[in-house]
């Protein structure tokens, strides 16, 4: 979808009635920068996503591109909907600064291509973030990623989605399937503790396996698990697969293939 500034009028114009007696699932606050920056039709499929998720929109100054409060918790979004394989360095550089600002903050980047996927994956680790700080959730699309900013703000809020809309540009519909009642808030907030811890500890797995190749270091870990994924797929995966898809160098892409195929090597004695 094409990005462009243009003279935006309030999609809630023409619905204040509706807007005022919405919010019950909180507020979400948006940059009226950002907003300057979208095409006026994705802003109206967010006026109308958060109003079926009962939540009120109001378009203000923030440094973030949105804030989302809700069950008592602000949680801060920078989303980058038009990734720029030639100009990344303001997107990283304002991810450092906001970070130390914001508690809760994620950065949601749309990448449609395999060259801003690949382009993304290489700025990531070329700009040293520390993992998980703040959370990085790249998707394929700019609606999709405004789901998952939702889905987001409503876990974290400890309230359930009530909506999920999918938008058609083509066609200008709206499709609402209607989700579960709403549940408790510390079921909410006790499942996240619960998949959090368990996402930690897998991490530290796949760390202590794939670190345990020689000469694979935490840095070449990380990058294995952002563009291949499971230790079972960097098993699989050819050695002109790694070096298409990573950093890494040629040499230890071989290791890598001999480690998990070659027997004469991954069942001789190492000493280091």
């Amino acid at each position: 979808m094409a990005h462009q500034k243009s003279s935006y009028s309030d999609p809630t114009a023409q619905n204040t009635s509706h807007f005022a007696n919405s919010g019950g699932a909180g507020v979400c606050m948006m940059s009226s920068t950002w907003r300057d920056e979208q095409h006026p039709s994705f802003i109206n499929f967010i006026s109308s996503f958060l109003s079926a998720n009962s939540f009120r929109l109001n378009f203000v100054r923030i440094a973030p591109d949105l804030i989302f409060n809700c069950g008592g918790l602000s949680i801060s979004f920078i989303f980058a909907t038009n990734w720029n394989c030639d100009n990344i360095e303001p997107v990283f550089s304002r991810v450092k600064k906001l970070k130390e600002q914001f508690a809760h903050l994620y950065v949601v980047v749309s990448l449609p291509t395999r060259d801003q996927n690949d382009s993304f994956v290489r700025s990531y680790f070329k700009y040293s973030l520390e993992l998980g700080r703040p959370t990085f959730v790249p998707v394929q699309d700019i609606e999709m990623g405004f789901e998952k900013i939702v889905k987001i703000a409503h876990s974290r809020g400890g309230i359930v989605l009530l909506y999920e809309a999918r938008f058609s540009f083509h066609s200008g519909s709206l499709l609402y399937t209607r989700y579960s009642a709403a549940c408790k808030q510390r079921d909410a907030i006790s499942k996240m503790k619960t998949e959090r811890q368990r996402s930690v500890q897998g991490m530290d797995i796949f760390l202590g396996v794939v670190t345990s190749i020689p000469s694979i270091d935490y840095h070449d870990a990380n990058a294995l698990n952002q563009a291949i994924g499971s230790i079972e797929a960097i098993a699989k995966a050819s050695k002109e697969y790694i070096l298409e898809n990573t950093d890494l160098s040629a040499d230890k892409a071989e290791m890598i293939v001999r480690f998990f195929r070659d027997p004469k090597f991954y069942l001789n004695p190492k000493i280091n």
